[in-house]
């Protein structure tokens, strides 16, 4: 096993090197690392304990669906430093990371075990969902795993489905939760609240010129779960307990963006504090976005939206 000072990232088929071989490992995006993925990953690491091995996670950049059929990639539920930070805080030893490409789409099921599982990671246990998919077209299942785990000496398990009021916990079932404003759901399946986190970056200084700043974040992902305005908490470094209201999509009344944009006026604070990290927790959906016919409506209606946002932090005390 590997010390907690010791885990390990690994990028690219490349960087598995002789050390590496030998582990119990588990393949999936785990976008959230929900609950659902928590049991998985303790159900790892508790088979790594017993065989005095490293718990591996292994995901895939990009995520495979967004890399094969982008226009039908769900969205993201958390950008890639936060999963592999998420990861990390759930016990896992090291994650590898392949890159997702043609190169590795275009290996055949047998070719993914024999190269990548047996060859470069010397599986001794893998731990994978019992629909489990994989190798070119999808044809690698279960029972293809159990075939080859006890051709080349390594053991396969099914995980157990994560049920919560009766349904499975899943990263479509949150990103629903999310669609719907229904944050205490989401955090119930996630284990904690919902949050985006990003460094505050320069934006074009609108809010600065309609009076009210904002915090600019760039999410730097495929798609957004979210869209719309609502009422946050906040955290930076110094300042733990903020709270404000922002804005998550593509700006339709100053010409849009082609990319979406999380922006945040945090409520009686006008500190600058650009390059530092903010942590938003998502409380409240307080409308959905839409483009005005003027900057002085946008206006209007963001200082409505500030309003909003203290009645309702205000109602909740």
């Amino acid at each position: 096993m590997v010390s907690p000072n010791q885990q390990e990232l690994i990028y690219g088929l490349h960087n598995i090197k002789a050390r590496h071989h030998g582990c119990v490992l588990t393949v999936g995006s785990f976008d959230g690392v929900h609950l659902g993925h928590q049991q998985v990953l303790q159900q790892v690491q508790a088979q790594a304990a017993a065989l005095n091995l490293p718990s591996v996670a292994m995901i895939f950049e990009p995520q495979p669906l967004e890399f094969l059929v982008p226009d039908k990639a769900p969205a993201r539920l958390m950008r890639f430093r936060e999963k592999i930070q998420a990861l990390f805080a759930a016990g896992i030893d090291r994650v590898c990371c392949l890159r997702f490409n043609h190169t590795l789409a275009s290996l055949t099921a047998d070719e993914f075990v024999e190269q990548v599982l047996v060859h470069k990671l010397g599986v001794r246990h893998l731990v994978v969902g019992d629909d489990f998919r994989f190798g070119s077209d999808r044809q690698g299942d279960f029972q293809l795993l159990l075939a080859h785990g006890g051709a080349s000496g390594f053991e396969v398990c099914s995980t157990d489905t994560f049920t919560i009021n009766g349904e499975r916990v899943s990263s479509t079932r949150i990103r629903q939760c999310l669609a719907d404003g229904d944050f205490a759901l989401a955090s119930q399946l996630l284990g904690k609240p919902y949050t985006i986190t990003g460094h505050v970056e320069y934006g074009k200084q609108l809010g600065r010129q309609l009076g009210l700043p904002t915090a600019n974040v760039k999410l730097h992902r495929f798609r957004s779960p979210l869209q719309g305005v609502y009422a946050v908490r906040a955290s930076l470094p110094n300042y733990p307990n903020l709270v404000g209201a922002a804005n998550i999509g593509l700006r339709p009344t100053v010409n849009g963006n082609d990319k979406v944009v999380l922006e945040v006026h945090l409520l009686d604070f006008n500190d600058t504090i650009y390059g530092q990290l903010l942590t938003v927790e998502f409380c409240h959906k307080l409308r959905s976005e839409k483009k005005f016919a003027s900057l002085d409506e946008l206006k209007q209606q963001i200082q409505m939206d500030v309003q909003s946002t203290r009645d309702y932090f205000q109602g909740i005390v």
